[in-house]
């Protein structure tokens, strides 16, 4: 045993300290509600104090539960399209210890991979819930996760159940409607959409949120969007054909990498970003704070966070508490950098300047 075991304190040891018994000290930590407020704060004090915690094995024998969360890695991406989910895991993770849980992560190379997963790590590990990530249309993973009744919460919509509950997501339709409607502050009528292919849920949310605010506008949609896949050099000859034949002076990204390809098009017209050709990306990645690149911000540690609210609401409901698994839909920011803004008035060859708004 080494020294820093025998050094590290104990519930006796906090006791003694807080001259009240062990039984009092496991009540602040399991039943605050039977201790006085007066000893709950010396109690507490001295926990703090000290830096006791509890052994775990103890806690998951009293709440017969294992206190880990399952959740599957993402495969690795190239350029920024993984920062998002990158940021989500930490986030995640954090914010799982604040609540007493561990994160389990596993791999699995498809939707019916990860399903088999979950029934692995049920079998052999106990795992209390699930995350999921990565959403789509007929995904199979939380039908098979209700059946058994396993608390679940996704970072993204159930898109083929629109009673779905018990997840959290990024509101993309009210991000690119702030886009949109920037743009048309900065004189902008010929905004095109650079998105992914039909089908995408997330995708698709974006660009509805692009079609709604031309709309409302009185603009034309036609011929202004375009569907790719999340690859810069796709995208920069799309906004190519765009700007040059269409007359484009803005373009809205579903992501950060497709405005990288906006970018480059508009560069290689020898046209200037922000003074005559717009660009806006999404997910606000530090390539975007870099370069001057405006884009949507993602709330990703409130997701995190709202994601174990979720399934804390489901594994342990308070005496009387009905369970909630209601969805909660979260407020993105746009974040107005040189790539869009007009007034910066940078000459072409010049480094972009980082211009924040809140």
């Amino acid at each position: 045993m080494d020294d820093d075991t025998l050094d590290r304190p104990t519930l006796a040891t906090v006791a003694a300290a807080a001259r009240v018994s062990k039984q009092t000290v496991s009540n602040v930590l399991n039943a605050p509600h039977l201790v006085s407020e007066a000893t709950l704060e010396r109690v507490q004090g001295v926990i703090d104090e000290v830096g006791y915690r509890p052994l775990r094995a103890a806690q998951q024998m009293r709440s017969n539960r294992s206190q880990l969360i399952g959740m599957r890695i993402e495969p690795v991406r190239e350029g920024v399209g993984g920062i998002v989910l990158d940021q989500f895991l930490h986030a995640l993770t954090a914010s799982a210890e604040e609540s007493g849980h561990r994160l389990v992560l596993f791999t699995a190379g498809h939707a019916e991979a990860e399903v088999a997963a979950y029934d692995e790590l049920v079998a052999s590990f106990a795992v209390d819930a699930f995350v999921l990530t990565g959403t789509s249309h007929g995904d199979p993973r939380t039908a098979w996760l209700r059946r058994r009744r396993l608390p679940v919460a996704s970072f993204g919509r159930p898109w083929d159940d629109a009673d779905g509950r018990s997840w959290v997501d990024i509101d993309g339709a009210a991000g690119t409607r702030a886009a949109v409607a920037h743009l048309l502050e900065q004189g902008h009528t010929r905004i095109a959409f650079l998105g992914w292919p039909v089908g995408s849920g997330t995708g698709d949310d974006r660009r509805a949120g692009w079609a709604d605010a031309m709309s409302s506008a009185g603009l034309s949609l036609t011929g202004l969007d375009a569907g790719l896949p999340d690859d810069p050099a796709v995208a920069q000859a799309a906004a190519l054909g765009l700007v040059a034949a269409r007359g484009v002076t803005a373009l809205v990204c579903a992501s950060d990498s497709l405005a990288l390809g906006a970018l480059g098009a508009v560069r290689e017209l020898g046209r200037d970003p922000g003074t005559d050709v717009a660009v806006v990306g999404f997910d606000d990645s530090p390539v975007a704070a870099a370069i001057g690149l405006s884009s949507i911000a993602q709330p990703v540690a409130a997701a995190a966070a709202a994601c174990i609210d979720l399934l804390r609401a489901q594994l342990d409901p308070g005496p009387g508490d009905a369970v909630t698994d209601e969805p909660v839909l979260l407020a993105p920011r746009l974040v107005v950098r040189a790539s869009s803004d007009r007034a910066a008035g940078r000459p072409p060859t010049a480094t972009p300047p980082v211009l924040s708004r809140p």
